[in-house]
């Protein structure tokens, strides 16, 4: 793993002092490639969902593994919902609202309501006191120090890799996702559009239900989420609460070093990159969000500047990062319960 440890925000402000006008160009959307993404991800969803249907009765074992294939492809879709979101998919506003929407119905996330709160997530990321708004939610040592037992046993539960990766996905997307669990003031309208795609994607699950029958449907559509949840939720989490990511106070908090030391190059084999919308390429999407997921592998290559300060992790360096449990101000990184305890310890025998 190659760390951005070392580097400090006056060392990567210096580096990449001319940042704007390098991501300038990539920020244009291409109408060609946009189309060609909307086949390359839409086809082969549809095509391995209705093998799935059709596998049901013949081996429940087929449809899950099909299923963990076509999550990526949703994952793949859902990328261009969120980039539709940041209104960089395509040209035209209407137009990338319209797709986005679209989208929704697919990965069963409210379009509107989901691209505010992300938006909100890139304009404070890495500010400690914004990190549950967009974000996977974490305490600091100090915080974590004055809890009651009951208090770090939920904690720690809550932090469980199976809880974390598999139980809160499901609840994001099943109950926080369909309720206006966050508002900010003007929002109105925007629960409003929550409230209205929630109630149409219910009504087109109910009416497919009743069309192929509901055990195909649950069985089908319910292992694609299930799958896509733990998948989203892995990527987001590698790339913000790695060990030594970027977390301030506002008073002391960077744009650009939140996007080059908070965020990750995960780096994957080239298929992967391509299931998953090159989301990998974290850390550009945070410098400049109006840069179309397929133009952010181009700017990384044709930029090593961009690659000179950021983490860049292998899915293999990525798996221990699911014990980062607390963020250490004092040391600034993230560090596991274990340390957390034997410092303790070792401050009571001192």
């Amino acid at each position: 793993m190659q760390s951005s440890i070392d580097r400090s925000p006056e060392e990567i402000n210096k580096g990449l002092q001319h940042w704007k006008s390098i991501v300038a160009k990539y920020q244009k959307a291409d109408t060609g490639r946009a189309i060609g993404q909307l086949f390359s991800s839409f086809g082969p969803f549809v095509v391995l969902w209705i093998a799935m249907y059709f596998s049901v009765n013949y081996s429940i074992w087929l449809t899950l593994g099909l299923g963990v294939v076509n999550a990526f492809f949703l994952v793949r879709i859902f990328i261009i919902q969120h980039d539709c979101g940041h209104y960089s998919f395509l040209k035209k506003r209407r137009v990338n609202d319209a797709i986005g929407f679209v989208c929704s119905f697919f990965s069963s996330i409210p379009y509107t309501y989901w691209a505010r709160v992300h938006s909100y997530h890139h304009g404070h990321t890495g500010q400690l006191e914004h990190r549950d708004i967009g974000d996977i939610d974490f305490l600091t040592v100090e915080e974590y120090r004055e809890l009651s037992k009951w208090g770090r046993f939920k904690y720690r539960l809550f932090r469980h890799p199976i809880v974390l990766f598999v139980v809160v996905p499901m609840i994001y997307l099943g109950v926080m996702l369909r309720v206006p669990s966050i508002s900010f003031e003007g929002w109105h309208k925007v629960h409003i559009k929550q409230h209205v795609n929630n109630i149409l994607i219910g009504v087109l699950y109910v009416g497919l239900g009743f069309l192929l029958g509901w055990k195909a449907f649950l069985i089908v559509q319910g292992s694609i989420i299930f799958f896509f949840g733990i998948i989203s939720f892995w990527f987001f989490y590698v790339q913000h609460q790695h060990e030594h990511t970027y977390m301030q106070w506002t008073k002391n908090w960077d744009y650009l070093t939140a996007a080059i030391k908070g965020a990750t190059f995960y780096k994957l084999p080239r298929f992967l990159h391509f299931l998953t919308g090159n989301i990998g390429y974290h850390h550009i999407h945070h410098l400049s969000s109006r840069i179309p997921n397929y133009n952010l592998r181009k700017c990384a290559k044709e930029n090593p500047v961009l690659q000179k300060y950021v983490t860049k992790i292998s899915f293999f360096q990525s798996l221990p990062m699911m014990f980062n449990k607390l963020w250490d101000e004092e040391k600034q990184r993230m560090i596991s319960f274990r340390e957390f305890y034997r410092a303790e310890a070792n401050t009571r025998m001192a």
